[in-house]
């Protein structure tokens, strides 16, 4: 397993992986070019900065990113090429590498922070999986996207969990399939990703979102962003007796109040965090 790490301070500008905090909206970068590959490390280390991120009561949002031309490429093929000079065939430790990386992956929507993907660049396999299962993405016209497992003698079957379930079952299926490229028009057509814009603009862009996201109520988020993940599993009667529930929740807090106030008196609110 790999060591997963806490961030020392605000901003962290050396190793593989990149953190800096703007207000309240931290951004980490995937910095091992070219490929920002997930590898077993890597993993690792995003794992630990989401965790330290969700414990840090200094960030309300997180945006995911990378440099260059390559968002993220997936698992380091030359380090799963690797594992198969095994005496299993690489089987153990396969099983390490991908369930560690499900981890990742499953905390993100599990944390009670919006995070959002940034992606200027190729992202494929595990790194198409990586935006797939952040609350929002957001790509430069020159992005693409892309699950060529079956290219490679194998299949995307975890990046097909998260792909599942953003785009339509056909759509998914055309991309697991036929592992081709799709660019980011299509990608946002598909439901992949929410808004394409200019390369030079994207840092803008995600900076405005992210900043609108960090202004609202903290705990409204958190609460709100389980439930919607949570719903998602139930049957339709289920979730509504859920949601019914959350909002009742929702709207006997102190922020509530706040809100209520703030909306009827025309000013900005000032959360309480209760």
């Amino acid at each position: 397993m790999a060591q997963i790490v806490s961030l020392t301070g605000e901003a962290s500008q050396s190793g593989p992986l990149k953190t800096q905090l703007d207000g309240k909206v931290l951004t980490i970068t995937l910095a091992n070019p070219p490929a920002h590959a997930l590898s077993l490390e890597m993993i690792g280390l995003l794992h630990g900065a989401l965790l330290d991120a969700r414990d840090n009561p200094k960030v309300a949002v997180i945006v995911i990113a990378s440099s260059g031309k390559v968002f993220c490429a997936g698992h380091d093929l030359k380090q799963m090429r690797g594992y198969r000079e095994g005496a299993d065939g690489g089987a153990r430790a396969l099983e390490t590498l991908f369930a560690a990386c499900s981890e990742m992956m499953k905390a993100i929507p599990r944390l009670p922070k919006t995070v959002i993907a940034k992606v200027d660049g190729i992202a494929t396999a595990a790194g198409c999986q990586l935006v797939a299962a952040c609350d929002l993405a957001f790509a430069s016209e020159d992005a693409q996207f892309g699950t060529p497992g079956v290219s490679i003698g194998g299949f995307c079957a975890t990046p097909m969990v998260a792909l599942s379930r953003n785009l339509s079952r056909k759509h998914a299926m055309e991309m697991l399939l036929t592992g081709d490229m799709v660019d980011a028009k299509t990608a946002m057509r598909m439901g992949l990703v929410n808004k394409i814009v200019p390369r030079d603009y994207l840092d803008q862009v995600v900076a405005k979102m992210a900043e609108r996201i960090a202004s609202k109520s903290a705990m409204a988020i958190a609460r709100g962003k389980r439930a919607f993940y949570e719903q998602a599993d139930m049957r339709l009667s289920e979730a509504y007796d859920y949601a019914n529930r959350v909002m009742v929740e929702s709207f006997t807090t102190a922020d509530s109040d706040e809100g209520l106030d703030a909306f009827i008196g025309k000013r900005k609110p000032e959360w309480k965090g209760e």
